[in-house]
Parts: structure tokens; sequence; C-alpha cells
């Protein structure tokens, strides 16, 4: 019979949440009491769970049952009411917010990082979201940081053996309530809500419409079996790399043209396949392909919201849209054309929530493959598909001419990403100081041919709480209205990872089919003049360019 006992810790200064919670290495969560340092932390801040509603599941990568175990017994001994757990410990990360949203529970733990890589010597995480469905507010993991820092036991159960995870159905623990539920259901059924599957399914069933998704060895693939195959008709062909696996197939699952190589070689090959896309670890994030084309996701995003009232749940309008400033300002275009506002957050979906909390924005999305809308609160990558496979059928277009109408009607947005991964983060920080020290100086320089009108360090007010978030990353704009956007990654688990944004619109159709990297040319090697990232980093190139 288990016990509630409390166990003396040792205290970790190494547990502070970044952009999406808390990501180490598996070895590092595995030490002794760390997962539960944090864990406790979290039910501290919270005011303790006793009596709450709590869902609970991940990505499946390795370490996630055993950590699942872990949190069910701390989550018993701290007196929770109900626990809700996805069958094997899966949910993925939309389906964790819609699960949350659903049964009206006071928040989840969600275990994944992510698009990082996976297996015994990969990466692990954990993150809050709150009753809203969406990620824990800065406020909320500063403070468990801060918790984590004075923490001196936690609650756990001794001699537990564990719930059987494999068969839904409920348990009763001292009290609380288990219950195993299928991962799956309730996301699906909410998308089945939103979108017009009956259309979907007469576009899936045309023998000239041929479709390729990827999820990545990764959580999406049994939602991409239900939803696509199971309840569109889709043939068990259209899926790739769908058998959930922990060390995800020993890829890095992060839907780019890069790692999803596989699928852009399907898009480029000669089976003339209409539409592809691709999921990534936790299923939040998406990557588009119409035939020999891919679709930038702020081209995407801005796609999307031009087009919604073409969906069924947002045929209405929209209250409104957001992006994260890093993002082309493509969306800005349409949203002046729609008369909504338009609102520019910091990265990291969690200030995406209190816009829609509030009712001012209905779609939103990141330039980091991320796109949703207010029926979550997190990003969502099937929802964008079926979003884009919607479209498709509504228009009765190839994604392709889709978004070429949409560079007609609002212009082209030339956007690139160059990431810098691994970096000494000495090296890094000494790189972003240096810019910072340098930026009332930028205006009116010149680099490559391009002045600089101006350049700051983007800081943001939240409309609806006050809360003021500082150094979100510099931001310089040319007069020619290209602009530049240097910052950091907090997703990474080890080193530091330089994220560099260009952007440029441009109205002139002579130049819509020209490739991005050759565009954006001149914009790099401005970049690379005012930053001199060889010089403070030693590389020559990026690592992934999108």
């Amino acid at each position: 019979m288990p016990t509630a006992v409390e166990i003396p810790t040792s205290i970790y200064s190494d547990q502070k949440p970044g952009t999406s919670g808390l990501r180490k290495k598996v070895a590092v969560f595995q030490q002794t009491h760390y997962l539960e340092n944090f864990v406790q932390a979290t039910f501290n801040v919270l005011g303790g769970i006793q009596g709450k509603t709590l869902t609970l599941g991940g990505d499946g990568r390795f370490y996630n049952l055993e950590a699942a175990q872990t949190i069910i017994a701390m989550a018993v001994a701290n007196g929770a009411k109900r626990l809700v757990v996805g069958r094997d410990a899966i949910l993925s990360t939309p389906a964790a917010s819609a699960l949350i949203r659903k049964i009206g529970a006071d928040g989840g733990l969600i275990l994944s990082a992510s698009h990082n890589p996976g297996g015994e010597d990969g990466d692990f995480g954990i993150k809050f979201n709150g009753a809203n469905g969406g990620p824990a507010s800065e406020q909320v993991t500063n403070a468990i940081y801060e918790e984590t820092k004075r923490l001196e036991s936690y609650k756990t159960l001794s001699d537990f053996a564990g719930i059987d995870l494999s068969e839904i159905g409920l348990t009763g623990v001292l009290g609380t309530e288990v219950e195993v539920t299928d991962p799956v259901a309730v996301y699906a059924d909410l998308m089945e809500s939103l979108f017009d599957f009956k259309a979907i399914r007469e576009l899936i069933s045309n023998p000239r419409f041929q479709m390729r998704f990827d999820a990545m060895h990764a959580v999406t693939g049994p939602y991409a079996r239900e939803i696509l195959v199971n309840r569109l008709g889709a043939a068990e062909a259209t899926l790739l790399h769908c058998e959930p696996l922990p060390d995800f197939g020993g890829e890095h699952p992060d839907p780019n043209l890069v790692h999803a190589k596989d699928l852009v070689d399907l898009l480029n090959g000669d089976q003339m396949i209409a539409f592809g896309a691709a999921s990534d670890g936790d299923g939040d994030r998406n990557m588009v392909l119409g035939t020999g084309f891919y679709i930038n996701p702020c081209d995407s995003l801005a796609v999307l919201c031009a087009n919604a009232h073409l969906i069924p749940a947002y045929s209405t309008g929209l209250a409104g849209v957001a992006r994260s400033m890093p993002t082309s300002r493509a969306v800005d275009r349409v949203a002046e054309q729609l008369g909504v506002d338009c609102w520019e957050t910091p990265t990291g979906w969690k200030f995406f929530g209190n816009l829609m909390d509030s009712g001012r924005i209905t779609l939103c999305g990141e330039e980091s493959f991320g796109t949703g809308s207010s029926h979550i609160r997190e990003k969502d990558g099937l929802w964008a598909v079926l979003f884009w496979l919607n479209l498709i059928a509504a228009r009765a277009q190839p994604a392709r001419s889709i978004l070429r109408d949409h560079w007609e009607r609002f212009g082209r947005d030339f956007f690139s990403r160059h990431d810098y991964e691994g970096i000494d983060s000495d090296q890094a920080n000494a790189l972003m100081q240096a810019l910072q020290d340098r930026l009332e100086q930028l205006p009116g320089q010149e680099f490559e041919e391009l002045r600089v009108e101006r350049a700051d360090n983007f800081s943001y007010q939240d409309p609806v709480d006050g809360s003021v978030s500082n150094n979100q990353g510099v931001r310089i704009f040319f007069e020619n209205g290209a602009r530049i956007v240097v910052r950091l990654s907090g997703t990474g688990t080890s080193g530091a990872t330089l994220r560099i944004y260009f952007d440029q619109h441009e109205r002139d159709p002579a130049y819509f089919s020209v490739y991005a990297q050759r565009f954006l040319a001149p914009l790099f090697a401005a970049g690379e003049a005012i930053m001199q990232i060889r010089h403070f980093t030693g590389r020559d190139a990026p690592d992934v360019i999108t």
C-alpha cells in the first residue's frame, strides 16, 4: 500500500525555464531529485494542488514514461483530486491544451523538448500550462525558478508500483482519481468541429491530388492516422514516419528544409505530389510544401489570415491577429487590409495567450514553424495542415497558386532565418553585447550600400496585465524597408543558438520568383558587416538556413 512521504532534497541551481519550459539533456533530468525538485516547485507556486485537477502527457521521447510515473506519485502525494493522463503518457502539446480546456482542468504538465533531438543521449523537457491551456506566463516561470532555489523537500509516494498507462481506465490512489484517457479523441473531435471535413474528404479522394504527411517518428503519427486516414479517407501511404519512437528514429524532429529532407525530396521529385506537410516532436510546429515549392511560415500565417473567411470556424471574421517580433511583416499587410489589429509580441507562445483570452486576436503565428488560433492556447501543427487542406478545397487551387495570388495582392515579404547552433555561450554573449553597445551609433551608417534607419532592442508591454518584457532581440531597420533581427534562442540545451532573421518587402512581380537567399544576399552581407559573426564565433556559415 503506497503512502505519502516527504523527501529531503538538495538544490540545483540550473532549473530556470527557457522560452518553453525546462529543457536539459536526459542525463541531467535523471539526476537524483532533479525532476522531483522542479515538479514540486511548480506545485508550490500554484499554491499547492490539493483538490485540483491536472493533465499529464508528453511527446513519447526517451524518459517520458519514467517521468510520468514520478509525477503521478508526486501529484497523489500532494493531494491532487484528479489526474488525467494520456495513454502511454502520450499527449501532443496541442492535444494537451485542448484537453485542459475541455475538462476544465487547473492546468497540466507537458513532457516535451519539442523539436529537440530525443533518445538516451538527447534532450528532455517539462513545462506547465495553465487553466487556459496555454504556457505559464513569465511571472509564473520566474516564480518556479525562485522556488527551486529554496526548496528543501518534495512529496511523493513510498511503495508505489506505478499505474498501468497502456490501458484506458480509472484508478484510485489515496483519494486521487487517476484516469488514463485516449490521447487523440478530444483533439480529433475539435479539429472536425473547426474545418469542413466533407470538402477535405472530397479533395483527398481525388486521384489527381496526392499528399504526404511526415510525422518524423514523433507524437503526431497517431493523430495524423486518426484524422487523415480514419476520418478523411487518405491512403495509408499518405503517412511517412508515423510510428512514434523514443529517439525519433535517430533524427532531429524539426520540420524544416534540412531535417525533413525526405519529404522535401518527394515534393521536388517526379511523383507530382500536390501537397506535403510535416510536424515536430510534440506536434505544435508545421512545415507546408507545394509541388516543388516551400511555403515560408511567415507567408503561411499571412495566407491563412487573408483566407480565414473560407473556413467554417472563422467565417464571421477575425478579432485581430498577432505575430512574434522576428516573424516577417507579411501578416501586418493583411491585417491592415482587413481593418483589424496586428500585435507584435516577443518570441514564445505564452505572449499570445493573454491576447486570445481578452478577445483581441483569433489567429497568430511565428516564423519558427508555429501557427495557431484561439481554439486552443498553443501553436498547432495538424491544425495548420488541415487549414491548408480546407483552403485548397475551398479555392480549388493548388497551394503554389494560392501563395502566388497572395503575393500579387500584397507583395512578397522575402524572409530567411540563419541559425548558428552550439556556439560557446561567452562568444555569443560577447557578440550580443558588442551589438547592443553600438545600437545608438548605427542609424545613418551604411553597410553594403544599405543605410540604417533605426535600431533598438525590442521591449513589449502586455496590454492585458501590463507586464513588461525587455531585451527580446535587437532590431535593425534600413531605409529601403529591410530589417534584421538578432537574438539568442532559449530552446537549446547546450551552448547558445544565435538566430538572425532577415526580411524585405517587394511589390514588383518581376522579383517574386527569385530565390529568397539570392534576393536577400545584400542584407546577409550587411548583417555580417554589422555583427562580425566570424570574428566573434569563428563560424563561416550558419548550421541551418530556413
